[in-house]
């Protein structure tokens, strides 16, 4: 969910709440040995998927949308943001870590949907290339990502579109990452 929105004191609250869930304080699955059982909503041609209760509580009640919402065989993901937490670094290093937390949050998703990595055929990804949480310019950026990515996406790899933007909602956001996916069921 890619939305300029002003930063005025009236909507910092609101702006918090969302970096919170954004960013990726809350996490992937519950801090047990068992994963938390995937919230499943029907709707019209399919159902919203949501990969934990603290999603449901901050994406879909508060903020009123879905983290994934099924629709026959194709699940769209929305835009998890990988950004700085309080205390990390800027540099290619720390940049590598954020987006490994957001695509583990986008792994959680998958899973929860009965899918993977090797289910995505679209990638879309929104880059703040020129923003104060990454210290290294745009080719040392992409190239940072790009590797986090294959970590995850193995060969045949999705489409993808990268594009630049020149903010995210929470303020310490360097890229979003949305997904389509394919379901084989």
């Amino acid at each position: 969910m890619t939305i300029a929105v002003s930063s005025s004191p009236a909507m910092r609250p609101r702006l918090w709440a969302i970096t919170l869930l954004i960013v990726g304080l809350c996490p992937a699955q519950a801090q047990s040995d068992k994963p938390e059982k995937a919230i499943h909503i029907p709707s019209s041609g399919g159902e919203v998927l949501i990969a934990t209760a603290a999603e449901k509580t901050s994406a879909y009640d508060q903020f009123h949308y879905s983290p994934a919402r099924r629709v026959g065989d194709t699940l769209y993901v929305s835009g998890v943001v990988a950004g700085r937490r309080e205390g990390e670094g800027k540099d290619v290093a720390a940049f590598k870590a954020q987006v490994r937390r957001a695509f583990q949050r986008i792994q959680a998703t998958l899973n929860a949907a009965g899918a993977n990595f090797d289910d995505v055929v679209m990638l879309n990804t929104f880059h703040v290339w020129q923003g104060p949480n990454f210290e290294g310019d745009r080719a040392a950026q992409f190239e940072a990502f790009s590797a986090v990515k294959d970590e995850f996406m193995k060969a045949p790899y999705p489409a993808w579109t990268a594009v630049g933007t020149t903010a995210l909602i929470p303020d310490t956001g360097i890229v979003e990452i949305q997904a389509i996916v394919h379901l084989n069921k």
